[in-house]
């Protein structure tokens, strides 16, 4: 079903489920029918994190089985990633295992092939930057400590944006007990943070008690600017998890947090920071705009956009994110389809690999799609269609 859209998955697993009906559907996730009949068919796309483990807890499915992911290893998208993903794992367990090889690089070596793998982050080619992690993996275990716990930092990351969650949660567990070992708080923090990403979303609620918890234990160690840039990084997490769950209050309270620590910190310089993580009023700005959005307050996203000067951070998919998350908010009522259109094809453009391997950008794109059939589908739509494989014909 690599191909197919959200709807077409919900409609597949509904037809599993003893033929549910649409109605019965909506019921139990607490929707409309008619909600559930424009996702199917195509015409809306999901508007909320939420909204996606409504339905899938209402077909006692997981929400990866809505995103399929992480999908069939052999589409187009998956080229030279999926063959890097066996030894990735197999490094994983190599190192929870206790193995440790002797290095066959430097030192220096290998914090230049850290450097390099991180700039493949920066730019969020998540492909190729999969097929440095085996042999990362093992020089940085061969050392350990912080160059241990920055490769798999890195690893999480990767893992999880090609959808392989529970593999990131293994990588960002190696990640903190490296930190650990030697009693960096900084990269600790970033190795929590790196694990709460990595859960699923139907973990939302566990993912902010693990950033709580963590906030924590790192408060004594808030007169390091590194660990306070990680505090804040903490705080936003904790905010989406928390909004996602339901929990409005306690994620406005964290978005304040957030916004307090960013105002005495400023903006990090063109590097990013600590582990270029980019916190910052600007960054700040971009987690309300995603908190928005799962809220359903598509005008406050439109609003916040605004105010962001998003060329300001040099991490890709933060700048993709903006560009995706004021698309979404101006297609949702279907009357800004164009301007829509030009934000997701900035989204492409920042990040084609990362773009491609978002189910929720195909979604958007294949909704728009379809209203655009009622007009001339302009040419950037055109392009972005045939980039995802998605028919232009009815």
């Amino acid at each position: 079903m690599s191909t197919d859209t959200i709807g077409t998955r919900i409609r597949y697993w509904r037809a599993r489920r003893g033929g549910m009906t649409q109605a019965v559907l909506a019921g139990l996730a607490g929707l409309s029918q008619p909600y559930i009949s424009q996702i199917e068919a195509g015409h809306r796309s999901i508007d909320s994190r939420s909204t996606l483990i409504a339905i899938a807890s209402a077909l006692q499915v997981t929400v990866a089985d809505l995103l399929d992911q992480p999908g069939d290893p052999t589409g187009p998208a998956k080229t030279g990633a999926a063959d890097a993903v066996p030894a990735i794992w197999a490094a994983l367990l190599e190192i929870s295992d206790g193995d440790r090889r002797k290095p066959a690089d430097s030192r220096e070596q290998t914090v230049a092939s850290l450097h390099a793998t991180n700039n493949l982050r920066l730019s969020a080619d998540y492909i190729r930057m999969a097929r440095t992690l085996p042999g990362l993996l093992a020089e940085a275990s061969a050392r350990g400590g912080v160059l241990l716990a920055e490769a798999a930092y890195l690893t999480s990351t990767c893992l999880r944006h090609l959808g392989h969650r529970h593999l990131a949660v293994d990588a960002a567990r190696i990640a903190q007990a490296a930190a650990e070992d030697v009693e960096h708080h900084a990269w600790r923090g970033a190795a929590r943070f790196a694990y709460t990403q990595a859960l699923p979303v139907e973990a939302a609620g566990v993912a902010a008690r693990a950033a709580g918890r963590t906030m924590t234990d790192l408060q004594p160690h808030a007169t390091d600017r590194d660990v306070r840039q990680v505090l804040g990084q903490l705080h936003l997490a904790a905010a989406l998890r928390s909004a996602v769950d339901g929990q409005n209050s306690t994620a406005a309270d964290h978005l304040s947090e957030a916004e307090r620590e960013a105002a005495t910190l400023g903006d990090p310089p063109r590097d990013g920071g600590f582990n270029t993580m980019c916190f910052g009023p600007t960054n700040v700005a971009l987690w309300r705009m995603a908190i928005a959005g799962e809220s359903g307050d598509h005008a406050e996203v439109i609003d916040l956009a605004r105010t962001v000067n998003v060329d300001a951070l040099p991490i890709a998919n933060r700048r993709q994110a903006y560009w995706m998350d004021l698309g979404r908010a101006l297609a949702q009522s279907g009357r800004k389809d164009r301007e829509a259109e030009v934000a997701v094809t900035r989204a492409e453009h920042i990040a084609p690999s990362l773009f491609i391997l978002n189910p929720l950008a195909r979604d958007a794109v294949s909704a728009m799609v379809r209203r655009a059939r009622r007009r001339a589908v302009s040419k950037e739509l055109r392009v972005l269609a045939r980039r995802l494989d998605i028919t232009l014909t009815a």
